[in-house]
């Protein structure tokens, strides 16, 4: 019949169309599929070439990566510096999406005892080399362990420039600890200039994929009376900016005497790329320390422990008692003490 006809062609139609609907989506679904097996394919191919020539080389390349998890444990575990987590990161970006930088990366890291400085380059390590600060790549330097008497600083220099060169040749994508900078014997640093600097080849020696790290308590009472001034100003340590401290910190370290950074070519030739300051912290992140060392021993955390070990630590200025004169560092000790003590 017509009306029979009718519908059954009807349906036919929309059948079809439905049919015609399913095939596409089917067809796309299998182009995404080949998509997505191409890319991985490729990136397999990548990853066995890689794998295929660390198996014969120790280019330190192979043990070289830098992923999101940085970022992540600083918001995690770094308390009351927004400061230093915006400056480091900015400045392993920039640096890190270039196959080939124009010179190292050069920071320096400013502020008084327990606040962060070498806590944050240890985490920094562990996240470029597996090995952290056990790397054969990663190199740390000490005024007192390397360069203890004055009198010996030509020999030091001269000591100085082969370590840092050898260990360029070895791997380009060293990374150098200078601890405390403030202990340095004026003009030791300079040794090392050519290296920091936007050469293309220095001794022969392709260098422009280390990292430079200056550790220095330098600077650090300067910071914490600059954030004293802008919280009596009302103003929230996030709103801190790096302007509010440079010439703050620039004094105190540069232009300092008894800083190894006295009268150094290093900043008179602008070679270092990021300053960052660590800022003092307050009773409520000493408690966020507490907490953290607690869940880093595996130990169960006790709002009274917390609090003991928070009120145990001595507080600045007199008047507010608003900053912790050792900052975190003494929060591991304190832990054991008042955590079987009030069991």
């Amino acid at each position: 019949r017509p009306a029979d006809r009718a519908v059954h062609a009807g349906s036919c139609s929309a059948g079809g169309a439905a049919a015609a609907a399913a095939m596409c989506r089917s067809a796309a679904v299998l182009a995404l599929s080949l998509a997505l097996l191409s890319a991985a394919a490729a990136a397999w191919d990548l990853w066995a070439l890689r794998a295929l020539r660390c198996s014969f080389t120790e280019d330190c390349e192979c043990g070289f990566a830098f992923g999101a998890g940085l970022e992540c444990e600083l918001a995690v575990t770094l308390v009351g510096q927004p400061l230093v987590r915006q400056q480091l990161m900015k400045g392993l970006r920039r640096f890190l999406e270039k196959r080939s930088p124009e010179k190292p990366l050069v920071m320096s890291f400013h502020g008084s005892t327990g606040t962060g400085k070498t806590f944050v380059s240890s985490m920094l390590v562990r996240h470029l080399f597996p090995e952290g600060l056990r790397s054969r790549h990663v190199h740390q330097f000490s005024p007192i362990v390397h360069f203890p008497h004055a009198e010996h600083v030509e020999r030091y220099k001269e000591n100085l420039k082969h370590w840092i060169q050898g260990n360029l040749t070895n791997c380009g994508r060293s990374v150098f600890l200078f601890e405390e900078m403030d202990k340095m014997h004026p003009g030791l640093i300079d040794v090392i200039m050519p290296f920091l600097g936007p050469s293309w080849v220095v001794y022969g020696t392709n260098y422009r994929k280390a990292i430079f790290i200056f550790i220095s308590n330098a600077g650090g009472e300067q910071i914490n009376e600059m954030t004293l001034d802008l919280w009596r100003a009302h103003r929230d340590r996030e709103e801190i900016s790096l302007q509010d401290m440079e010439a703050a910190i620039s004094k105190a370290v540069f232009e300092n005497p008894q800083s190894g950074f006295w009268k150094s070519g290093i900043i008179n030739e602008h070679l270092i790329d990021f300053v960052v300051p660590f800022l003092p912290l307050k009773h409520h992140h000493v408690k966020q320390c507490v907490i953290n060392e607690l869940v880093q021993q595996g130990l169960e955390v006790r709002q009274g422990v917390v609090q003991e070990v928070a009120d145990s630590i001595p507080y600045f200025p007199e008047e507010e008692k608003l900053f912790s004169s050792t900052g975190c560092k003494t929060v591991a000790s304190r832990i054991s003490f008042f955590f079987y003590d009030l069991i």
